[in-house]
């Protein structure tokens, strides 16, 4: 199938602005539009999906094998008409010096022509060996076009073109002008997600507008269908395994402005391991769902929704309650936040669960960022499956805030960590009954099956009450 990847020459260049408008675009000609995002990002795929209409999964080196990468990519792309990758970072930044975990080999990967997104503020000749370097850099990175953004204006984008033309064979995608009205709100953690605004679709439809004059749609298409004589083999995908049980657990999962950072790949893999996911709201809903087997609280930003969630006292209540009658319960970054006593941030401290004796406090600077490394102890609760014991775990964190009153040392862990920060720098995954809380967020892989060992917990529990 057709399909062509956004990266750039570096971050913050407009790559994600000019994904959700192409998404929206392509979507508009009534084409069932795929969108993927490289890396562990939650923010952009949330963009993604509001412009697509599909759901946005992640292709990230770090978490996955190249196998699950491709299969992935392949199994989703089959039922689309043409897929959108959004890249992390720039074309070719890595955390090695290889470059193995790069844009650009994600690209090689998927036989997938780059269209690369250039920052044109104060530049105009100089376009042109920035262009030429870039590829000759890797001659194998299929760089198929480029895409002038930030343009100051005609004269400005007739200098572009004109350099672009004569020194490299690239055609030019589009040329966007300098807009204030393309630029999506930003705080600590990137982009505001389009789930905690209300506006949010009103300006995926100002972007597409805004844009759609700017951008030569058939062009951009005629490249991606280049794609499909290349691309990888459709993979045959196995028949997810039938769950035998007669009966489904049924998992409450926070879903609202505070807490929407989830990997729809993994919610599918809860589901397929015998889950019905039973959303609720932490501003609105006054009560846990009472058919709730086990709770999952995802990351997010609670601490923009301090208020709402401090008033909604009965629903705090029936968490804490949840969780110390020994009910399974998982939670993520903002999750883990949540539960804690309180949360500090801009002068406001506000009341929250109080299940884990300990407060948070907001930072300017990241406390945990990036990806991490940890591994199982002996105490982590979810039944191992075929998965070793000190399991070595691969995922990512991504948070401005930490606890300002240090855990007791009788307190249990789920893991050491071996890169990265978790809780106190060396041990994440707190554990109270049957609560696990942390500031890693998982990845549901073959290496680490979290999804399956969840739902067979909540049953182990659940027959053993």
């Amino acid at each position: 199938m057709s399909h062509f990847f956004i990266s750039a020459a570096h971050k913050s260049s407009g790559k994600t602005t000019l994904s959700i408008a192409l998404c929206a675009l392509l979507r508009e000609q009534q084409l069932k539009v795929q969108p993927f995002k490289k890396g562990p990002d939650y923010i952009d795929p949330i963009w993604l999906k509001m412009a697509s209409g599909n759901p946005c999964y992640n292709l990230d080196f770090h978490t996955m094998k190249v196998t699950e990468i491709t299969r992935t990519f392949q199994h989703s792309l089959q039922p689309a008409d043409i897929a959108v990758i959004e890249g992390n970072k720039g074309l070719y930044d890595s955390v090695d010096l290889a470059g193995k975990n790069s844009n650009a080999a994600l690209a090689k990967l998927l036989k997938s022509p780059v269209i690369l997104v250039i920052d044109s503020s104060g530049i105009t000749r100089g376009i042109a060996p920035l262009l030429m370097g870039y590829q000759q850099f890797d001659k194998d990175t299929p760089i198929s076009g480029v895409i002038l953004n930030k343009v100051a204006g005609s004269r400005h984008e007739s200098k572009l073109q004109a350099a672009v033309e004569y020194y490299t064979d690239l055609p030019i995608i589009g040329s966007v002008y300098r807009n204030p009205e393309l630029c999506i709100k930003e705080r600590h953690l990137g982009l505001i997600p389009g789930n905690e605004s209300t506006a949010a679709q009103d300006m995926i439809t100002r972007i597409r507008d805004l844009i759609k004059p700017q951008v030569d749609l058939e062009k951009l298409q005629a490249i991606a269908k280049l794609a499909a004589t290349t691309a990888p083999s459709p993979a045959i995908v196995p028949t997810p395994p039938v769950n035998l049980s007669s009966s489904k657990v049924r998992i409450a999962i926070a879903k609202d402005p505070a807490f929407g950072f989830y990997y729809p790949d993994d919610l599918q893999a809860l589901e397929k391991a015998g889950a019905e996911l039973i959303p609720f709201n932490t501003f609105h809903d006054t009560h846990l769902p009472k058919e709730a087997d086990g709770l999952f609280i995802g990351g997010g930003f609670p601490e923009t929704q301090l208020s709402a969630l401090s008033a909604n006292h009965t629903l705090k209540q029936d968490i804490f309650q949840f969780i110390e009658a020994g009910k399974p319960a998982y939670a993520e970054c903002g999750g883990l936040m949540y539960l804690c006593r309180s949360i500090q941030w801009q002068q406001q401290t506000e009341d929250m669960v109080g299940i884990i004796p300990a407060d948070i406090q907001m930072h300017e600077k990241p406390v945990g960022r990036g990806y991490v490394t940890v591994k199982e102890t002996d105490n982590h609760p979810w039944p191992r499956l075929n998965t070793p014991q000190n399991l070595l775990i691969q995922a990512h964190e991504f948070h401005y805030s930490a606890l300002t009153t240090p855990l007791e040392s009788s307190c249990n862990f789920a893991y050491t960590v071996e890169r990265g920060v978790g809780i106190n720098g060396q041990q994440d995954g707190f554990l109270y009954k049957n609560l696990l809380a942390s500031y890693i967020h998982l990845r549901n892989t073959a290496q680490n099956p979290w999804a399956k060992r969840f739902v067979q917990f909540i049953n182990q529990v659940k027959n053993e009450t």
